[in-house]
Parts: structure tokens; C-alpha cells; sequence
């Protein structure tokens, strides 16, 4: 959970009203407390006002736990965000929302570039900075499936039981239920695309 910014018109201050309203909304639509899903999340109900009134910004992790308090996916709480006429949605550069992913502590940056809409998920790019060759890399799983592209650097990226060296250009793709996630940085700062396409792993 962190805090605050002073441009009036900063994209992650528009989002945390945005979600802080869609907060308020489901919760009182469904009849809870706010001490309830605070305690729920295990935050504090100060803390949870402040995100309601667009004060707090969370985590990825934090995020999840009040759609699932709130009884919501977590896609419904991004949508109609900033959507003009016509359905094409614009993200400048270093305005996607940045958020940090559980497990990881320091240097390792996800900016989410695109906000999906509808009841279900269906991808999530996200623009991938890792700039400290010390941190220790958990792995991840997740549902869908995941494509990579290298930007700059170089990194050794784990999939399951294999090693793949990455440079500028590479990509791979791979099941999200694979357990996954770099192993080593070679040459920082690392930067990479990634997408993660929901659903795919059926067809």
C-alpha cells in the first residue's frame, strides 16, 4: 500500500478514484460494512476509507483481496475506466498503472499498459522493469497464456524445469499454470513485454 501524488491530473490518482468509487458501490450494493471488508482484507476500516475516497493506492495483491471482499471480479472493477467514444482506449508512456506483484521486494516493476473490460478478463499487458541483479525471483502461476518479448537486457528466464537465456528481440510463451518467472539478470536494466491471454489454455 503506498501513497499519494500531487499532479491533479495523474492517471494513478484517476484510477484510485475510479476504483476507490467502484469500492463503495459494490459494497453498498451488497449490503457490507466498511469494518467488514476491512476485516475481510485484514486493513484497517481508516485504511479502507482511503481507498474508497481515491487517498490510498494498492497493491495487485490488495486489489484482488477487496474485489473478492466486495463479492467482484477483479476485471469489473476497471470497467468503463477512461473508455472515450468509439472503444479505443489510449495509454501514453509511464501512464500505466503501476503495480507491484506479490512475492517480489525490490527492483522488479510492472506497469499494466491496457484495462480490460466485461465480466471476464480476457488479456493483461503488462511493461516489465527489473533494474536489481541481487533480488531473488519467486515463480509464478497463473491461469492463461503467457508471451514474453524481450525489450533490453539480458535474462535467464525460468519455465518449469528448463532455463532460457533471453536477449533483446527474444520471446517465449508458455503455459501461466507452469510454474515460471526470470532466474537471473545479465544485463540490466531488463525490460520486457508481457501478455497474458486468458482462456487460451482451453482452446
Amino acid at each position: 500500500m503506498a501513497g499519494d501524488s500531487s499532479k491533479p491530473h495523474d492517471p494513478n490518482r484517476l484510477l484510485e478514484r475510479h476504483l476507490g468509487n467502484i469500492a463503495r458501490e459494490h459494497r453498498q450494493r451488497n449490503h457490507l460494512t466498511i469494518g467488514e471488508v476491512a476485516s475481510q482484507m485484514g486493513i484497517s476500516s481508516g485504511m479502507l476509507s482511503k481507498i474508497e475516497n481515491g487517498q490510498a493506492s494498492m497493491s495487485l495483491d490488495t486489489l484482488v483481496q477487496l474485489a473478492s471482499a466486495i463479492g467482484v471480479p477483479v476485471s469489473n472493477m476497471f470497467r468503463d475506466y477512461n473508455m472515450p467514444e468509439g472503444g479505443a482506449r489510449l495509454v501514453k508512456r509511464e501512464e500505466g498503472m503501476q503495480i507491484v506483484r506479490g512475492g517480489t521486494t525490490k527492483g522488479y516493476v510492472y506497469n499494466l499498459l491496457a484495462y480490460d473490460q466485461g465480466p471476464r478478463r480476457r488479456f493483461e499487458p503488462f511493461l516489465v522493469t527489473m533494474t536489481d541483479t541481487t533480488e531473488e525471483f519467486p515463480s509464478f502461476e497463473h491461469p492463461g497464456i503467457e508471451f514474453i518479448h524481450v525489450l533490453q537486457g539480458k535474462l535467464q528466464y525460468r519455465c518449469g524445469h528448463q532455463i532460457y537465456p533471453l536477449c533483446p528481440g527474444d520471446s517465449l510463451t508458455f503455459r501461466g499454470d507452469t510454474p515460471h518467472g526470470p532466474e537471473r539478470l545479465t544485463e540490466v536494466p531488463a525490460i520486457i513485454l508481457s501478455v497474458i491471454v486468458y482462456g487460451a489454455e482451453d482452446l
